[in-house]
């Protein structure tokens, strides 16, 4: 292993579930570290992660004994970005293999070199990823049982989830990459959310009390009533004015 990469790292997701404890490293006999092998994945997850990305991202997919996926924001799971600003090559070895629950790789889909922010962890063993999928990380400790927790949940028949777990925010115990510099903070993303979000709400109100000004009078048997604009008949009436 070169001198010139980091020995080892540690992220914990804090979900809505509980944490999950996760490391790029230990997973060979003789504690070799991941981050040798698969270095773009592992940098990508803990820069990612120092920018505040997976904040509120959901798990939006689960198929039962074989892994739960998330990391997109759209929470479609067409969605996701690197931190390298385009997608980025896989990192599969033949000596790491999928042959337990709680091991973390990049989900690049059905194509190779497509990979981005998402990622998913097993729930068993899974060889049909071997040579496909780059694993980079494994769940530790009693924490894995917060896996299996998302893995019961209730899905439609699309494999989506009933009511999506979240990642709260993924907290970066150990950085074995002292030279990442984050495009964006994770409090200058949450600002930027906010600030979205109250742009809409404003942009939201200005059009409802434009709306409010419009004024319609009827004549005859019909009277539009209420906000909605229907139309209702109405014994006697012969006017009404309406606000909208």
């Amino acid at each position: 292993m070169s001198s010139l990469l980091p020995p080892n790292g540690r992220v914990l997701l804090d979900t809505t579930v509980g944490d999950i404890e996760v490391r790029p490293s230990d997973l060979w006999e003789k504690h070799r570290s991941l981050l040798s092998e698969c270095p773009k994945a592992c940098r990508n997850l803990i820069a990612l992660a120092l920018e505040g990305y997976y904040d509120g991202v959901i798990f939006h997919r689960f198929v039962p004994g074989f892994l739960v996926q998330t990391g997109d924001r759209t929470g479609t799971g067409n969605g996701g970005e690197s931190f390298y600003g385009e997608p980025f090559e896989s990192e599969p070895h033949p000596r790491l293999r999928w042959t337990h629950r709680g091991l973390v790789g990049c989900a690049g889909g059905d194509e190779k070199d497509k990979n981005d922010s998402q990622f998913f962890i097993t729930l068993d063993r899974a060889d049909e990823l071997q040579n496909k999928n780059t694993l980079f990380g494994r769940v530790v400790g009693d924490t894995i049982y917060n896996v299996l927790k998302i893995g019961q949940l209730e899905i439609d028949s699309s494999g989506r989830p009933t009511y999506p777990p979240k990642i709260n925010t993924i907290r970066v115990l150990d950085n074995p990459f002292e030279d990442i510099v984050p495009r964006i903070t994770a409090a200058e993303r949450e600002a930027q959310a906010r600030a979205r979000a109250e742009g809409a709400r404003k942009r939201e109100e200005g059009e409802r009390r434009r709306g409010a000004k419009k004024c319609v009078l009827f004549f005859g048997t019909f009277c539009i009533l209420g906000e909605g604009g229907g139309l209702m008949r109405g014994q006697g009436c012969e006017a009404a004015v309406v606000w909208r």
